[in-house]
């Protein structure tokens, strides 16, 4: 039988008997029909699971009994930070999604010289709001119990004014780069991934990363989408230095 995880974003006590939050509690009630006795495991993003059991259901509430938790231990030895041109509608949530089950620490989204998409105040709070919630479905669908930061979009220039210098590897993927992920060397900081939009990073962009001591990383000979060259990058970064 298939574990229901649910992220819930409040403090888990075992022994407790608290009520999940009105989103949680409307999806384990209405849409997935969960009934008193039912198990289920609980998790908040401090790294455990929490076993509990449900034990009532009621229109708008649901109490559960947190009964045990267990620290786990599937966050990837490499940390890194996908820094990614935000891209239109629902290829952002794929690549935050995806960016997510492939153990991404975190994920800043960029306003670049190419970026075809514009956020305003509101718009950008909402969206914000959005990809969280797609890194905590992500979260309960691939068994991870920390959740990966995602900040507010920023323009790439004051995100590259905000970063310290702590030895963390800066790469951009450019399709002109001769450096391969297999030449890549990371020391315990790990690494940052800039990864264009759609239209690619434009040439003021290219200029300011360099000058920020950003290297060129190439997957390959040919010319990926947005929404496949940083999920490509993630994935044999971490099979070359992180999960595998």
């Amino acid at each position: 039988m298939r574990t229901i995880r649910i992220h819930v974003d409040q403090p888990l006590v075992v022994c407790a008997e608290p009520n999940l939050p009105p989103q949680a509690a409307e999806h384990v009630g209405r849409v997935l029909r969960m009934n008193p006795g039912d198990p289920l495991t609980l998790f908040n993003g401090d790294g455990h699971d929490y076993a509990a059991v449900i034990l009532t259901v009621g229109k708008r509430e649901v109490a559960v009994r947190v009964e045990s938790k267990q620290a786990l231990r599937n966050e990837s030895p490499l940390p890194l930070t996908l820094a990614q041109g935000v891209a239109r509608g629902e290829k952002m949530d794929l690549i935050v999604q995806k960016a997510t089950e492939l153990g991404v620490a975190r994920i800043v989204p960029l306003l670049t010289e190419r970026s075809e998409v514009r956020l305003d105040a509101a718009r950008a709070e909402k969206r914000l709001a959005h990809w969280r919630a797609v890194v905590a479905s992500a979260c309960e669908q691939s068994g991870r119990a920390r959740l990966p930061e995602v900040t507010p979009a920023l323009p790439l220039a004051a995100w590259l004014g905000s970063l310290a210098d702590d030895g963390t590897l800066r790469l951009a993927l450019l399709p002109e780069a001769d450096r391969s992920p297999r030449q890549l060397q990371f020391g315990p900081a790990g690494g940052l991934l800039v990864v264009g939009p759609e239209g690619g990073l434009g040439e003021r962009d290219v200029d300011a990363l360099s000058a920020a001591g950003f290297e060129g990383l190439r997957l390959g000979p040919r010319i990926l989408r947005t929404e496949t060259a940083g999920l490509a990058a993630l994935a044999a970064l971490q099979a070359l230095h992180g999960d595998g």
